[in-house]
């Protein structure tokens, strides 16, 4: 009889851990711990176990083990009233469990079963709740991190799109004069115009598709622009605005950090913008991009025509505002203001630290 009562609690503790993805693990942790009070009431019933039931006694050394685990495994998977009655099931069933060798006659006896309860049961209790705090510390450090993510996409839409949809703004209104006086060199502007268009949709989808990525599998970003990629921009605005641009730049650098690459491709990108928005009559702008010992600067310069640079409030991801946010950020500086008769955009970045 004592080998069946012994047996109960383990055989519900192993069903029920089979069955927790159903269940839960407060409600198993629950019934294993009510089971664990039967068998003890069925112990008393049946008669206290003595030095000869040496196999049930290891048994339900075993039993006890697998009762704090599921504490913490309850605690750690969930909060609320229903692991709240669980662990006091529980402690209830280990703070019982010792009277299955000797009765409780007084007061004291049920003092000393409080204690062994206690002293078993709260470091189980402090050990759940120590890795739920840690899980929900890292639940929020993820959720923080996706939404840097989703602000940093939104930046790189404005500041690529909002490049490409004013180049199609400047081309059409230059269509449009040559359409009645130069239909060849017009049709040529919608060509410009066209693909700029797509490009600028191309950013739309990406961006689009990286969101959902991040909604499903977490946040997946792809290689973003860097030096390399300063030859076609500068290109592709020469083409569109009929401006030179002097180019001066180093080769991709293996020793440049990709996120200070991509920050010196966002300053040009923005700089360029601002000048086709805001220097329409600019003939040349020059664009140099050196590497100074463990510096890395950038310089956007017109030759004339700047306004001046926008007071008001700052505002971060929008215009040089947001730039200079994302160089102070990486130690960096950004300065922004006439030279000579034109307007330049001037920023150093360090290396060292990276």
């Amino acid at each position: 009889m004592h080998q069946i009562v012994a047996l109960a609690a383990p055989v519900a503790i192993v069903g029920g851990w089979l069955l927790r993805s159903r269940f839960g693990p407060a409600v198993v942790t629950g019934v294993a711990g009510a089971v664990s009070v039967g068998s003890t009431a069925g112990a008393w019933a049946a008669g206290r176990w003595t030095e000869a039931d040496q196999w049930a006694g290891v048994v339900g050394l075993l039993e006890l083990a697998s009762l704090l685990v599921l504490v913490v495994v309850a605690l750690r998977a969930e909060g609320g009233r229903r692991a709240a009655v669980a662990v006091w099931t529980v402690g209830g069933a280990v703070a019982l469990w010792p009277s299955r060798f000797e009765k409780v006659v007084g007061p004291e006896d049920g003092l000393a079963l409080f204690g062994f309860g206690s002293a078993l049961a709260l470091p189980a209790v402090l050990v759940g709740l120590y890795l739920r705090g840690l899980d929900d510390a890292r639940r929020r450090s993820v959720a923080a991190a996706r939404r840097s993510q989703r602000l940093e996409l939104a930046h790189d839409l404005h500041d690529f799109v909002a490049h490409d949809v004013s180049g199609m703004v400047a081309q059409a209104q230059a269509g449009m004069v040559l359409a009645a006086s130069d239909p060849a060199r017009a049709a040529a502007l919608f060509e410009r115009i066209e693909r700029a268009g797509l490009q600028a949709l191309a950013s739309l989808d990406r961006t689009v598709h990286l969101l959902r990525r991040e909604d499903a599998d977490g946040p997946v970003r792809g290689p973003q622009p860097g030096l390399a990629e300063l030859a076609e921009l500068t290109e592709r605005f020469a083409g569109s605005d009929g401006v030179e641009v002097r180019l001066d730049a180093l080769a991709e650098d293996p020793g440049i950090p990709r996120e200070v690459a991509a920050t010196a491709y966002r300053v040009v990108v923005e700089a360029l913008t601002n000048v086709r928005r805001h220097a329409p009559a600019a003939r040349t702008v020059e664009v140099r991009v050196r590497r100074d010992g463990r510096r890395l600067t950038v310089r956007v310069r017109d030759d004339g025509g700047a306004a001046p640079q926008p007071s008001g409030p700052r505002r971060g991801g929008s215009g040089l505002a947001g730039l200079a946010a994302r160089v102070e950020a990486l130690g960096g500086t950004l300065a922004a203001g006439r030279e000579g008769g034109g307007w330049q955009v001037a920023v150093t970045l360090p290396l060292k630290a990276w």
